[in-house]
Formats: C-alpha cells, sequence, structure tokens
C-alpha cells in the first residue's frame, strides 16, 4: 500500500489578499464596526442573512454584545405558524418515504406570515438613530440593508449537525427528528429555496462570514470574496473532500487518503460533488470555508461554459465519489430512474446515469449489472418482495449477471441498468448529479449501522428496469468499451464511454509525458487513477501549476481552455492514467 500524500485539505490562493480573512468574534466585530463607522446615516440597518443550519443564535450573542445595536431583529419571529409551514412544504415530502420527496419551487417569502413580517418591518423602522441589526433567514426581506453580510454554510456540515440533533429544518422546530428526514427535508425543500434567495446575494453582499467552526467565525469583504471566486473559476481546482461510513464500507480509503484508522470502516469518499462539498479560499495562513456551490451560483459562465450552462442552468452536472468495499461487503442490488420518471415523480430534470471505474479490487471481485438471459421479471420482481418481506434471501445468482471486475476495467451504467458492485472493490463513481435517487431493491438481508433496515424501494425500481438489459446485451454495451483516438510523444488517449445513451463522455489519457488539454468550452472533471503524481499547467502562464496526486479528483472550468498535464514528483517515471469527464456536445 503506497504512502498516503492524498490531500483533505485542498485550496485556491487568493492572490494579493493575505491579509483579507479576520478570525473571532472580536476581530470580527472591529472589521464590522469600522465598516458601520463609514455610514452617514443616523439609523444603519444590518442584516446578516443566514443560510439554513447557521447558528443564529451565537450571532446574535456576540455581534449584539460587541455592536450594542439599539435593537436586534431576528426574522424567525416573522415565519409562519410551524403548522401552516409544514402544510405549505407537505406536497413536496412524499408522504412517509423516508428517502423521496419531490424539488419545490417555493420561495423565501412564502415561509413569512404578513402580519408578523409587518410588525418587524415597523419595529425596524421606528427608531430614530442607532444601529438596527437583523439576523436571520431572510434578513433583507425584513428590512433592506445598509450593511449586508452573508453568514454561510456547507451542506457536509449542515448534515453532521442534523445527525447530533443541533439543528431544525427551515421554520420548524424538528431537532430531535430522524437526520435521515431532515436531510430528506433539506434536499427538496430548505436547500432549494435558500439557494435561490441567496444566488443574487452572493453579486451584493458587504462581508461574507464563515461560520462552519462554532465561536471561530471568519470574516471577508465581498469585493474579496467575489474576486477569489473569479480565480478559482479561471484555474484547475478540487473542493473539500468528505468521507462517511456506511453497512458495506471499507478500509482501503483509511489508508490511501489518510483518514481516522479507528474507525469501522469508510465507505463513502465525496471528491467532487459541488453541491455538497465546501471550498476553500486561501488568504495567506488563513483558510475560509465556504459552500462549492457558491462558485456554481456565481461564477456559472466562467466555470460551467456557455453550452453546459444552457442545457443545466446553475447546476454542476457532473459527480465524482470513491466507494470503497475493500474489506467490506457488496453494495444494494439498486437501479436508477429513467429521465421520464425522475422528472415525474421527484420534478429533478435529468437523471442519474453512471459508471463505474476500477481503481483496486482483489482478485476474486465482481460487479453485479444487468440480468441474466431471459430472465422471468414477473418471478424476479415476486421474489423480491417475498425477501423484503423476511421470507428468505434474494437468490441473485438466479436472475443477476456478474462480471469478473479488476483494476481499470469501466462498467458503464445507463439509468435502467440494475447493478451494484461486489465486496473487495474500490470505485471511481462517474455519474450525473441527482445523487440521491437510487432505488434499492435487495440489501443482503443487513441492517444499516443505525441497527434498522435501510429503506426499500422496489415499486419505484421494478417500474424503472429495462428488462431488456442482459447478460449479452451489457457485454457488448457496456464493459471495456475502449477506442484508442489520439497519440502522441509519451501519451496515448482512449475513449472509455460512457453509453450512447448517457450524456457524459470520458477520456483516459496513459502518459510519461506532457499531454496536451483543452476545455473546448466545457467544464471537465479529471480523476489520476495510475501514478503518484501529476502536475497541470498552463502554456501561457495563466494559472499557478497545480499540484495533484493519487485518487485526488479536480475541476477545470470552461475558462480555462488550454492546459497541459505531466507527471510530476514521485510521479516521474512512472506510467500515469487519467480519466476525464465532460458533457458531451
Amino acid at each position: 500500500m503506497r504512502k498516503p500524500n492524498y490531500d483533505k485539505f485542498p485550496f485556491v490562493a487568493v492572490t494579493g489578499a493575505d491579509n483579507a480573512c479576520v478570525t473571532g468574534w472580536p476581530a470580527v466585530s472591529r472589521a464590522l464596526r469600522d465598516a458601520l463607522n463609514t455610514s452617514a446615516k443616523q439609523k444603519t440597518v444590518m442584516a446578516v442573512e443566514c443560510y439554513p443550519g447557521v447558528n443564529e443564535s451565537e450571532i446574535v450573542e456576540a455581534l449584539g454584545f460587541s455592536l450594542d445595536p439599539a435593537r436586534v431583529i431576528r426574522t424567525a419571529d416573522a415565519l409562519r405558524p410551524e403548522s401552516e409551514i409544514n402544510a405549505l412544504c407537505g406536497p413536496f415530502l412524499g408522504g412517509d418515504d423516508p428517502v423521496f420527496g419531490f424539488l419545490c419551487g417555493l420561495e423565501l417569502q412564502q415561509f413569512f406570515d404578513p402580519e408578523r413580517l409587518q410588525r418587524l418591518r415597523e419595529k425596524s423602522a421606528g427608531l430614530p438613530g442607532g444601529l438596527v441589526l437583523i439576523v436571520g433567514v431572510g434578513a433583507t426581506w425584513v428590512h433592506e440593508a445598509d450593511l449586508l453580510v452573508y453568514a454561510d454554510l456547507g451542506r457536509w456540515e449542515i448534515q453532521k449537525r442534523q445527525r447530533r440533533n443541533e439543528i431544525s429544518n427551515l421554520g420548524v422546530n424538528n431537532a430531535a427528528a430522524c437526520a435521515k428526514l431532515k436531510y430528506k427535508r433539506a434536499f427538496f425543500i430548505d436547500w432549494r429555496v435558500a439557494d435561490r434567495w441567496k444566488a443574487p446575494l452572493l453579486a451584493r453582499a458587504d462581508f461574507f462570514l464563515d461560520t462552519h467552526h462554532p465561536a471561530v467565525p471568519k470574516l471577508v469583504e465581498g469585493t474579496v470574496l467575489r474576486r477569489g471566486l473569479v480565480e478559482a473559476a479561471h484555474r484547475p481546482f478540487r473542493v473539500v473532500p468528505f468521507f462517511d461510513p456506511g453497512v458495506w464500507g471499507g478500509q482501503w480509503m483509511k489508508k490511501v487518503c489518510d483518514l481516522d484508522r479507528s474507525a469501522p470502516n469508510f465507505a463513502w469518499g465525496f471528491d467532487c460533488v459541488p453541491e455538497e462539498n465546501s471550498l476553500l479560499l486561501g488568504f495567506g495562513q488563513q483558510r475560509f470555508e465556504l459552500p462549492a456551490l457558491d462558485l456554481v451560483l456565481n461564477q456559472t459562465l466562467a466555470l460551467l461554459g456557455e453550452r453546459v450552462q444552457k442545457r443545466f442552468g446553475a447546476e454542476f452536472p457532473i459527480r465524482f465519489d470513491l466507494l470503497d468495499t475493500m474489506g467490506g461487503e457488496n453494495l444494494s442490488f439498486q437501479v436508477h430512474p429513467d429521465e421520464d420518471y425522475i422528472r415525474k415523480t421527484f420534478g429533478m430534470a435529468y437523471t442519474q446515469d453512471e459508471s463505474y471505474y476500477i481503481l483496486e479490487s482483489e482478485p476474486d471481485a465482481v460487479v453485479y449489472l444487468g440480468l441474466k438471459e431471459n430472465v422471468d421479471r414477473d418471478a424476479m420482481i415476486q421474489d423480491l418482495k417475498i425477501a423484503q418481506q423476511g421470507g428468505g434471501s434474494f437468490q441473485d445468482e438466479q436472475y443477476v449477471n456478474r462480471i469478473p471486475a479488476k483494476k481499470h476495467d469501466h462498467f458503464l451504467i445507463p439509468a435502467g441498468t440494475v447493478h451494484c458492485s461486489g465486496a473487495g472493490i474500490v470505485v471511481l463513481e462517474i455519474s450525473a448529479t441527482p445523487y440521491i435517487f437510487t432505488f434499492k431493491m435487495w440489501d443482503w438481508d443487513r441492517l444499516g449501522l443505525d441497527g434498522v433496515a435501510r429503506p426499500i424501494h422496489l415499486e419505484h425500481g421494478a417500474a424503472n428496469i429495462n428488462w431488456n438489459r442482459s447478460a449479452d446485451w451489457v457485454g457488448h454495451n457496456l464493459v471495456n468499451r475502449i477506442e484508442t483516438l489520439a497519440t502522441g510523444d509519451g501519451w496515448r488517449e482512449e475513449r472509455t464511454g460512457l453509453h450512447e445513451l448517457e450524456f457524459i463522455e470520458t477520456r483516459r489519457h496513459w502518459f510519461t509525458q506532457t499531454v496536451p488539454h483543452h476545455t473546448d468550452g466545457g467544464v471537465q472533471v479529471i480523476h489520476l487513477v495510475a501514478g503518484e503524481e501529476i502536475i497541470v499547467e498552463s502554456p501561457s502562464g495563466a494559472f499557478e501549476p497545480f499540484v495533484v496526486h493519487y485518487a485526488e479528483t479536480f475541476i477545470v472550468p470552461a475558462a480555462v481552455g488550454a492546459y497541459s498535464i505531466r507527471p510530476h514528483g514521485l510521479g516521474i517515471g512512472q506510467e500515469c492514467a487519467t480519466i476525464k469527464a465532460s458533457i458531451r456536445a
């Protein structure tokens, strides 16, 4: 096993801004007081807009003490009663389903009670002088701000706070509820509402507040942070990875990614899911954390490119993550919905096509992909139902196609294809972004880490199985579709998929020398699948050279244009390989 050199805290250094980030409430308060003192107004309104999950009480306590406002207003006091908010959200929550709902089109303004809002507006406007401090989600809806601070929080930190029962969903008091239900409500409602509200604020906030670490806030001026986002959108970069255990999890990522050796396992490594990952901006020795989604929302065209933006809007359409079953177990037997089904049933515009690229495997490892020939569909669904009801294990060997899996194999999984990774494999999962829309149909007679059976969605799954995806078709269409496209001095380029049914194109490059690349006007995502270390460079010096290590994923924004990749450091003298994903034209 290689010595770990995986970077768990990558950042984008912002040029000429070494002292731009202040840390701790005393320094934050001084910076805000200085900004307020520049106002010639007799009365000044400071709004601290908060993303759902931010500790608003900490902000009120800290700034209320240090800034001595004449009046403190909390937006939560203007929200509708909880019963009304539940009624508003109910149609999007899918009833008792613990996983799936319907992506809402609600706006934040709908969460406010008109009479309560009017009272707060009168309260904020009724002072002859002094500072009015407004804190909470929708602070600028209560009153337009003379000074606007945006307090932000990444979704992985939100999930951890949900699991610790520290936070509730937007407008309700449900901190003690099941973490899975809080995540579901956040995914389908809170984050959709909050992101629509946040997007225009990113362009005009006077300051940004990093609230990821309790009692250690960090503050950066808005103009400086936006300059950092522009820099990130014009150079290769990585988001901050995060890792999570699972019932089927393995031991490989512990060593390669230098993770907690005492943890039972790690199942997932999320290294490119910009909806949930954070982005670190470097200001000298300080690291300012913000949701990577802020970059997508604020620098959409430079990041995605015009062609991709027209198709997906302000959404990052490509997802890379690691699945580790080395020393673990099979993933659940599953299928993803087709595009029509996901749109009508869940409100998602496109589906979760994906592929498995094998980074490592044990000698007898297999991937479950497609069906055996001449499967009796009614018998298979009936056997899955019996298994789900505790009537015995599902006899997968009667129905499901197994394929031996070895390092650098690439298995393509268009929606509707039944599949799962077997034990003893590390998968680089390359997929479209709708990442929760997996219909588990069989979970191998096991319970989740919480001791409760994981949700099975056999009805959804049965409605989406493509019964023509049997062994012969799978072998010809979905396994190692390698095509050499080009060669050069010390390199060769191969197409490895994905299938024609999928909108993601993947290219693999093997190289011992410098390889030329170009974004061709669209965002690209790349993973180092072989070799210890590479360096990404601009032929014109447009960005600083960027070093990448084995098993790391990085993003190349559309605005980068031409760039090159070559072995570097420990990778010199090795044959390196990258897998690159982009959106087909």
